[in-house]
């Protein structure tokens, strides 16, 4: 049980690196508007990596921390894993929404200002505080 914490932990911390960096990825690209179309196809480039990489992380992680819990089924019984994983539904959403702004970015169709995806790359911070509070101090 206690390498499937570690795996779960190691493959969270992946996700939520990829998480915090490419909405950041997005601010810049945003930036450029249409002034460097060479700058623009290295930012789809690396926007297309990041996700999968990204992608290989959260899966990883929800595996990970699914065996962990059927190795402890008592967990399911706890208000702040119900909480846990509902906040992990909402950072499921958040990814496959990335999804689709990487795909807008690629087909040229984003309609996001540079100060939106700033708001944007802070919404993965209040998942991480509300995921991490739950565990720690298991309020319910």
């Amino acid at each position: 049980m206690l390498w499937l914490k570690a795996l779960h932990i190691i493959f969270v911390i992946t996700w939520f690196a990829g998480l915090f960096y490419l909405p950041r990825l997005f601010v810049y690209h945003a930036a450029l508007g249409g002034s460097d179309p060479a700058g623009a196809e290295r930012f789809k480039i690396m926007e297309r990596r990041l996700f999968t990489m990204m992608t290989v992380g959260g899966v990883l992680a929800v595996l990970f921390g699914g065996a962990t819990l059927g190795q402890a089924p008592g967990f399911m019984q706890t208000g702040w894993m119900h909480a846990k994983l509902t906040l992990v539904a909402g950072l499921i959403a958040y990814h496959v929404w990335c999804y689709r702004l990487v795909t807008a970015f690629r087909d040229n169709r984003n309609q996001h200002s540079e100060r939106w995806y700033r708001g944007f790359n802070e919404v993965p911070t209040l998942f991480l505080f509300g995921i991490v509070i739950l565990v720690v101090v298991k309020p319910f």
